[in-house]
């Protein structure tokens, strides 16, 4: 396969980024996408070019962090899936493909097509966890009952790996999939009621801080979700919160 690359490429945070243009040959099919961009790079070297900065880590569709905004989409024209899980049989021969950060102001441009998404993190820190004194005679967790119903709700909204493709298709840049997945996976929990109240201002307010934009309930970002993840969770925070507020 032949395929013409438009690429953005910014040197940092404080520098005007432009689109780059790259012809790449001899892909296959059965290569992900990744591997694909591994190759452009490598070519990039031979030809004493800076390589394009992208990130990954486990590239096993688990961590998150192969965040591209890929023809207009985030983590590119399959559905259920990161990047890193996108292979290039998606793609014909001849092709052109626009490959993009993710947008957002909260997702700061580090390096071409790596973004700071430690907002997410300073969210997270902010509420999404829970304290607990493990020390003497604690109840077991598994021997709490728990429905059946309300467990598979949890393990559901647990599954958000916080890659940011609710934010980067969000036309608010809204973080509130994210928030409440983080929010209810605690909710539905017997453990995560005696900090609820707390939890639930706490990272709204931080959403908030970080500049995110509020959901207008369009749902692009369930649909582009990797994980599935229900905006049903969104209706169950925005509960919790004036629940928490009253």
């Amino acid at each position: 396969m032949k395929l013409y690359l438009k690429i953005w490429r910014q040197t940092n945070v404080d520098s005007n980024g432009s689109f780059q243009n790259y012809e790449i040959d001899e892909i296959t099919p059965d290569m992900s996408f990744l591997e694909m961009m591994d190759v452009l790079n490598e070519k990039l070297i031979l030809e004493g070019v800076d390589p394009v900065a992208f990130d990954h880590d486990c590239r096993e569709g688990i961590c998150g962090s192969c965040s591209l905004f890929i023809n207009g989409r985030a983590h590119g024209p399959d559905t259920g899936i990161t990047t890193c899980q996108l292979h290039m049989r998606k793609f014909q021969d001849g092709d052109s493909i626009v490959i993009e950060p993710f947008r957002a102001s909260s997702f700061p441009v580090i390096k071409d097509l790596v973004v700071d998404r430690t907002s997410f993190d300073r969210i997270q820190h902010a509420g999404g966890y829970i304290s607990i004194n493990t020390s003497g005679n604690t109840q077991d967790a598994n021997t709490i009952p728990i429905r059946k119903e309300d467990a598979d709700n949890a393990f559901d909204a647990a599954t958000c790996i916080g890659c940011g493709a609710c934010v980067a298709t969000c036309k608010n840049a809204s973080a509130m999939l994210f928030v409440s997945a983080k929010v209810s996976q605690f909710s539905y929990l017997p453990q995560g009621q005696v900090e609820a109240k707390d939890r639930v201002l706490n990272m709204v307010k931080q959403m908030d801080e970080e500049g995110f934009g509020n959901c207008t309930n369009t749902g692009a970002c369930e649909v582009e979700c990797p994980k599935g993840i229900s905006i049903k969770n969104i209706a169950r925070m925005n509960k919790e919160f004036l629940k928490a507020k009253l």
